[in-house]
């Protein structure tokens, strides 16, 4: 009988981990890396935490570094999660005092471990990938400069050095952001498209956990948008709502039930805490849902503490600001958790950075009538126009269209002539003004 362990023991060795987490001062938070890993799908089956400056070699004092050793034995893990941006000779230091086999993930590894499973098109396979390279980067040039300087290819174990890595991974930068260039330039074209046919664009933004694809589903029509329709072929049919981070990794669009306005909202990745720049940029084709939007609707969890939603809120202003031209209604959501007087109060607290937010449950509905009437409210103002058109199938044709692009008041018929009276988006009633025209002039010779 073979010694050798069953490949069923070793993978679920693998997918169990320990987290640790390593801070200057206070105490180490581990709340949002045990989401992360139950994201990745891990089983978190031990903790461990210090404050104290980082060790150059280790992230952690060696001492730490021996209890981490231990606990991982304790609990049979085979991965180690660090919470921490850990360097990679860091990372080969430590691994080196682990059990063997025993993998050691920082943060930044297990969230582009997490958008690569969650990367169902090619644009966001595009995107990790981006991310991965720009991530191994400046690892490869560390790498370089060490060997070059220590005349030791193998220096620190980190194996032989080849210059040509560099060179590919930057060539494959290269060619990435060509590609993701060019799938920019097509959704830029299908959202002028779009606005052309008379939709106002409205993009979900916050923290993940914060509630958007819940708060989605309250506000979207899932009926409304004909999956067949060419202006809308590439909409999703369902926007998940689920208790995991990043369940939302690429854009979902559907369209809202609104009174007057035809708006198709948008459901994109959240924001997550200390995010370095270069993984920022590598979604940032993603992120163009949200700057190019006509409106943006910022969901911050509201049954978190005051400092953590006004961190997130400050973090995620300094992120649209830098970029978005278009309003921002911020929106506090989950109220359904919060003690009788707790919103009064958080309301007062965060006055200075969301001075006037609407409340509301996207799990219970409540407050979301509310905050469609502040959609409408907050989109561009619409113009108001009256059209008198003979009664003709091109007048007809018209006034159909003017029903599918803008909101018609009143409709009327007396002998003749139709008398159309409505509100659309400026570019609408110019053209509608045009066609208008065109019915109402007087046939030219040529055309008689």
């Amino acid at each position: 009988m073979s010694g050798d362990a069953d490949p069923s023991e070793a993978d679920t060795a693998a997918r169990r981990a320990v987290v640790a987490k390593r801070v200057d001062s206070g105490a180490a938070d581990l709340t949002e890396i045990r989401q992360l890993a139950a994201a990745a799908g891990y089983e978190v089956a031990g903790e461990l935490t210090q404050t104290r400056t980082e060790d150059a070699a280790f992230m952690f004092g060696e001492g730490k570094v021996a209890e981490l050793r231990d606990l991982v034995r304790r609990t049979g893990a085979g991965t180690v999660i660090i919470d921490n941006d850990v360097g990679p000779y860091q990372t080969f230091n430590i691994g080196g005092e682990l059990p063997e086999g025993v993998e050691v993930v920082d943060r930044f590894t297990l969230i582009l471990e997490i958008f690569g499973q969650r990367a169902n098109t090619r644009k966001a396979q595009l995107q990790v990938e981006l991310a991965e390279l720009r991530y191994e980067l400046p690892r490869a040039e560390a790498k370089a400069s060490l060997a070059k300087r220590d005349e030791r290819p193998g220096f620190m174990g980190l194996g032989e050095y080849d210059e040509s890595v560099e060179r590919d991974i930057k060539r494959q930068i290269s060619e990435i952001r060509d590609e993701l260039d060019s799938i920019a330039e097509k959704e830029e074209a299908r959202r002028e498209q779009r606005r052309d046919s008379g939709f106002d664009l409205v993009a979900l933004a916050g923290y993940t956990n914060a509630g958007k694809s819940t708060l989605m589903r309250q506000l979207a029509d899932e009926l409304a948008v004909d999956e067949n329709d060419e202006r809308h072929r590439d909409l999703d049919t369902t926007a998940e709502s689920q208790d995991m981070l990043f369940t939302t990794l690429g854009t979902t669009t559907r369209r809202a039930e609104m009174e007057k306005r035809d708006v198709l909202l948008t459901d994109t990745v959240g924001f997550i805490a200390d995010l370095p720049h270069w993984l920022v940029e590598s979604f940032e084709s993603t992120l163009d849902s949200v700057y190019r939007a006509d409106l943006v609707l910022l969901v911050v969890d509201a049954s978190e503490s005051v400092e953590e939603m006004r961190e997130k809120l400050v973090t995620s202003h300094d992120t649209l600001y830098e970029r978005n031209e278009a309003p921002i209604v911020t929106v506090f959501n989950k109220i359904d958790r919060l003690a009788p007087g707790e919103l009064a109060d958080k309301r007062a607290a965060l006055s200075g950075v969301a001075p006037d937010p609407v409340a509301v449950s996207a799990k219970t509905g409540a407050g979301v009538a509310e905050l469609r009437d502040r959609v409408e409210g907050e989109l561009p103002e619409w113009e108001r126009e009256r059209l008198v058109l003979p009664v003709s199938d091109d007048a007809m044709s018209l006034v159909s269209w003017v029903h599918d692009h803008g909101h018609v008041a009143e409709e009327t018929y007396a002998g003749e002539q139709v008398t159309l009276d409505f509100e659309a988006k400026p570019s609408i009633v110019s053209r509608a003004r045009a066609r208008a025209a065109d019915i109402a002039a007087p046939p030219t010779e040529e055309s008689a």
